[in-house]
């Protein structure tokens, strides 16, 4: 038993008395002139109570739970409800002493110094009775028929509810020993009452009804101030002037101490129907306890002894149930049994007992020795002539006369050990450590044997009946099965917390855990089933399991085991298992399948088992008629065997019958007939590859009953993975069969084809499109793409045709790149396409700004877009584009941004287009009021270039070009503004790898003078940056020159030679690697610390924060709709 301290608080004032509510969620404490209310889960105060104006000594709660009563030394009582409410107040000539509730009729008794007062509800006055002494402390029966009063005068008063005196008991010593506290047991077992009584002669007693005392005064050292007992009596609680609260069985045996307090004790009580103690002190502490008591026991083989009452020990007979009581007297600290011997500890004495007889079922113990000697040990057990005590490390083994015989130091910590038999004075022992060593120590050797070292700590071991298999269960709750020879682990399954094996089967063990019970016979799968508690033993069909404080032999049938040993025509031992107890229906079973499988020995011990005698006469026919030993006959006998069971309609013993006689196909096509899938399946599997005509049956059964990944296996085993392929396809697993198309391409065709109508079939063009691509069919491939982009166009969806318009582009440029016959078709094409796909992409912004009535684009992206347009849009406008919209959204937002001079030009240039009707209000009244403006564009709006560093027109004439160098602007693809990137090519002779690896060396720029070149020829102006040696200074080869004076109407690119792109940090250069035939494309960032982001599947530029949040909202690139976690192309 131990103490664990739940919580401890402190009141100002001495508590004098405690009172629990009946369902203990709350606790009443007198404390000072006020009651305390506490909240027991957690010590919270709940509510302190004021009625009294001088000191509460007492306190008790009605048995329903309805109210409580206080007693002062105000000389009132006062009746509170269970709602903490005051009800009624009534007083004595004295303060009031204790007061205590009747448990049936919920009558009050008050106690004072010279009287004492009974009270019930129902009555109007309060009936009192004098007293010769003072009265210190009352309490009354379980029957509610008497009440004791104990006196100050050593008298101890027994009185009827009426308050007429019964029974006189005078303690010795009279008032020399004043009865300060008494407690009738509340057991209803109890055939007699019986009244504890703590007296200051130091003393504790017990009495019944009747006055007689019984057994002796126990001696205490101490006052006692309070005494009281559990809920269902079995024990006692004793505080006082020792500062501690002391444990005593209901007989007065002191068990142990609850808790140490810093004064004296006045009272303490057990929480009602729990192991929960409160404390109550002088200095004002109040310190509530768990109590927590450990299972005392051991067991071997059918005999399981365990504590009962702290001080008995009862050994019970699992198989007939018998029990015998050993009382000891004293506190039961360990207990091991083995064989015909019982160990008991007790707290100054080891008592060795043997039973009276050799006979099996004889329960008489008589003691055989004693060991004087007080010993600590964490594990003790007994053989035939010593007891082992184990203390941490450390196991000593010990004669019965006491005398230390051998000693054994461990490397870690012992968490178990067991007596595995053996001879008397020769035991072997099983020990487990926490380091996880498992050892085997012979109790006449010094020497102990490592059996293995495992990771992982020990929680219990246990050893097959041969000694050569060992089961461990460790730390993680696994259970673990060892080769004792090999050390090898055979296997392990989870969720385990106690093990044993059958003493009776040497395959067959059983582990508890989880609320389950797992029997797992060799190595077949676990038989699983509800069982409550521990296992601790497995003897035949019955299994010992431990659950809290009892133990319980449960009957299993075996007949889980045993049908697994049958499914693998292990009959033999399937006949062991049945020994074990299986039903007479397992009986037959097991000889049928016998006979079937033509062991005729293990048959006929099963048919006599359930007394067949036709089949027995059967089997005798059937070995005479082999006796000549022929192979041919015996095929020929099991073959007709075969037809016969297909005849009288048993085609499952036909089955087997066939398949003992390798007709295999016979046996598959009953077995498809049937509809026996897991019969096909274990046949398949037992089949050689080289049989392909039964294994290809076995198939197309599988395939006709819905189990194809069953087909699939069998295909896989012959090896035909041209049927596995078209399996794949007609049951539409694609992911099989892309796998597989992985790794043999050749069937790419087979695969992807079917894959792609089936999408078109579905309504899923998109993936079909892709499938059409990747099965190699361009064309079909091209096809589904133009109607999905005719549709989008047609349906409005400008976002998804610029979607699939982009993606055209890039089949063009892989067929480009397949097909150099088709190269200049495609490469045009490709350009062609990827300018619709920019055109429709800003068009679905312009579309929904006019067409929704909430717009989710701000005005400056929606005035770009509109520019952008109208400077991109061809002579002939795309299908589906209005350029009544981007001139009536440029004109709106132009208006909008202060571009007042735009926005005049806009609405001027609708004047000459149809306008439909439900614009046309809205473009009248904005040619009006935009009159009314300046005739000038805000300069904020009006775009730079980043080269030459000009300002452009908002209304550009050339289009989306520089007016000035001519130099092509680049456009954000979500906010449709310039972009500060210049784009350049690379001097002839230097490839992309090399400018990629120049452009990374980051090397510090030589002070150069770089000269602008202009060579002129007859198609082209190319500007170069040449180098010179002279060192006039350290600016940026590459910007110091962009900016000058455009001479000719031809646009001149910027050309980098090798210094250049060594200057360059490739965190300011993008890079378009666009595939084979196109070229690379190069852009350098004029302002780096702008943060720029390119897609690295569509190669759009965004801003860094604008890319980001598109990403968050869709999941993918706003563009091409690449997911943000698949790799670029």
């Amino acid at each position: 038993m131990r103490a664990v301290l739940t919580w401890r608080d402190k009141a100002e004032h001495c508590i004098n008395d405690i009172a629990f509510k009946p369902d203990g969620t709350q606790l009443i404490l007198a404390a000072g002139s006020r009651l305390l209310v506490y909240d027991t889960s957690d010590g919270t105060l709940l509510q302190p109570l004021k009625g009294h104006k001088d000191t509460v000594y007492c306190v008790a709660y009605a048995k329903d739970g309805k109210r409580f009563a206080s007693g002062s030394a105000d000389k009132s009582v006062i009746i509170w409800t269970s709602k903490l409410e005051g009800i009624l107040k009534y007083t004595h000539n004295d303060a009031i002493q204790c007061v205590s509730y009747n448990p049936i009729t919920h009558q009050l008794a008050s106690c004072s110094s010279s009287d004492f007062g009974l009270w019930s509800p129902e009555q109007k006055s309060v009936s009192k009775h004098k007293s010769s002494s003072k009265i210190i402390c009352c309490s009354w029966t379980n029957d509610g028929q008497y009440l004791a009063l104990g006196m100050f005068n050593g008298i101890i008063s027994i009185r009827n509810k009426n308050g007429e005196e019964k029974v006189k008991i005078e303690r010795p010593g009279g008032s020399l020993s004043p009865i300060w506290s008494i407690c009738w047991n509340p057991s209803r077992e109890e055939r007699n009452d019986i009244l504890a009584v703590a007296d200051w002669g130091q003393k504790v007693s017990f009495y019944q009804l009747s006055g007689k005392q019984i057994g002796k005064d126990r001696a205490l050292n101490f006052d006692p101030c309070c005494i009281s007992y559990f809920t269902k009596g079995e024990y006692i609680l004793l505080g006082g002037s020792d500062k501690q609260v002391s444990l005593f069985t209901k007989d007065g045996v002191r068990l142990g101490t609850v808790g140490e307090q810093n004064s004296w004790v006045w009272t303490c009580q057990a929480k009602p129907d729990s192991n929960y103690v409160v404390v109550g002190c002088q200095d004002g502490t109040i310190s509530f306890y768990q109590l927590i008591f450990s299972t005392v026991h051991g067991l071997y083989k059918d005999r399981y002894a365990y504590r009962d009452s702290m001080t008995d020990v009862i050994v019970q007979h699992l198989i007939t149930e018998q029990k015998v009581r050993i009382k000891c007297k004293e506190l039961v600290k360990k207990i091991a049994i083995y064989r015909n011997r019982l160990a008991i500890q007790l707290p100054e004495k080891i008592l060795i007992y043997e039973l009276y007889s050799e006979d099996l079922s004889d329960m008489h113990y008589r003691v055989k020795e004693k060991i004087i000697k007080k010993f600590e040990c964490n594990l003790l057990v007994v053989c035939a002539n010593h007891i082992i005590l184990c203390q941490e490390k450390r196991l000593q083994c010990l004669s019965f006369s006491g005398v230390k015989e051998r000693e054994w130091q461990m490397e870690s910590l012992i968490r178990y050990i067991k007596v595995i038999g053996g001879p008397p004075g020769r035991e072997g022992l099983l020990v487990g450590l926490k380091n996880g060593q498992i050892l085997k120590i012979f109790v006449d050797n010094l020497f102990a044997i490592v059996l293995l070292k495992q990771a992982t700590a020990v929680r219990c071991l246990d050893m097959s009946a041969s000694r050569k298999k060992l089961a461990v269960v460790d730390e993680n709750d696994t259970c673990l099965v060892y080769d004792i020879d090999t050390k090898e682990l055979l296997f392990q399954e989870p969720n385990a917390n106690s093990v044993a094996w059958n003493t009776q089967c040497e395959d067959m063990l059983c582990f508890s855990g989880g609320g389950y019970l797992n029997i797992k016979a060799s190595t077949f799968p676990v038989h699983r089933q509800k069982l409550q508690g521990f296992v601790v033993g497995y003897n035949g069909s019955k299994i010992f399991c431990l659950h809290v404080f009892s133990i319980s032999a449960v009957e299993v049938p075996q007949s889980a085991p045993m049908y697994q040993y049958l499914d693998r025509k292990l009959f033999k031992e399937a006949y062991q298992i049945a020994c074990l107890g299986v039903t007479d229906t397992d009986w037959r079973e097991l000889a049928m399948e016998a006979l079937e499988g033509l062991d005729f020995e293990t048959a006929k011990k099963a048919f006599i088992r359930v007394q067949d005698l036709r089949y027995l006469e059967l089997i005798s026919s059937i070995e005479d008629f082999l006796g000549s030993g022929d192979p041919k006959e015996t095929k020929m006998l099991i073959t007709k065997q075969a037809d016969w069971a297909r005849n009288i309609k048993e085609p499952k013993a036909a089955v087997e019958m066939y398949i003992s006689a390798g007709e295999h196909v016979k046996a598959i096509e009953i077995c498809g007939d049937h509809g026996w899938v897991d019969m096909l399946i274990d046949i398949a599997r037992k089949l050689d590859k080289a049989e392909r005509e039964p294994l290809l049956l076995c198939a197309t059964y599988l395939k006709k009953l819905d189990s194809p990944g069953y087909a699939a296996e069998t295909y896989l085993k012959m090896g035909d993975l041209k049927s596995l392929v078209q399996l794949h396809v007609e049951t539409q697993r694609w992911d099989e069969a892309f796998a597989l198309g992985e790794k043999h391409p050749e069937f790419k065709d087979d695969i992807y084809m079917p894959y792609a109508q089936w999408l078109a079939e579905n309504d899923r063009f998109e993936e079909a499109q892709k499938a059409f691509h990747k099965a190699g069919r361009q064309r079909e491939a091209v096809q589904v793409l133009e109607q999905l982009t005719n549709n989008a166009v047609a349906e409005s969806r400008f976002n998804d045709a610029a979607y699939y318009y982009w993606m055209l582009s890039m089949q063009c440029l892989d067929i480009a790149q397949a097909d150099p016959a088709q190269k200049d078709t495609m490469l045009g094409k490709f350009y062609h396409f990827q300018r619709l796909a920019e055109l429709y992409h800003g068009y679905h912004a312009i579309h929904r700004h006019t067409e929704d009535p909430f717009s989710v684009h701000r005005p400056e992206t929606l005035f770009n877009i509109s520019r952008f347009l109208l400077h991109s849009l061809p002579k002939d406008t795309p299908s589906g584009i209005s350029k009544v919209k981007i001139l009536f959204t440029l004109a709106k937002q132009s208006k909008a941004l202060g571009a007042y001079r735009l926005a005049r030009h806009a609405y001027d240039k609708l004047r000459g287009l149809y306008i439909p009707a439900r614009f046309q209000k809205s473009i009248e009244l904005g040619t009006l009021t935009i009159r009314a403006k300046p005739f000038h564009d805000s300069e904020e709006l009006v775009p730079l270039c980043y080269r030459c560093s000009t300002n452009n027109p908002l209304l550009n004439n050339l289009g989306n070009v520089c007016i000035n160098c001519r130099q092509p602007f680049i456009f954000s693809a979500s906010s449709y503004d310039v972009l500060h990137l210049v784009e350049f090519y690379l001097e002839e002779g230097i490839t992309d790898e090399e400018a990629i690896s120049l452009i990374d060396l980051e090397v510090l720029r030589p002070k150069r003078d770089d000269r602008q070149l202009e060579i002129a020829n007859n198609s082209s102006q190319i500007l170069r940056l040449v180098e010179t040696k002279d060192s006039i200074g350290d600016e940026d080869p590459f910007t110091a020159k962009l900016s000058f004076e455009q001479g000719g109407s031809e646009f001149v690119p910027v050309v980098v030679s090798r210094l250049v792109l060594r200057s360059m940090s490739r965190r300011d250069v993008l890079i378009k690697r666009w595939p084979p035939p196109l070229r690379w494309q190069y852009f350098r960032s004029l302002l780096p610390d702008a943060s720029i982001t390119m897609c690295p599947s569509c190669f759009q530029m965004f801003h860094s924060e604008d890319y980001e949040l598109l990403v968050l909202q869709h999941g993918c690139c706003p563009y091409c709709r690449r997911c943000k976690d698949d790799p670029g192309p």
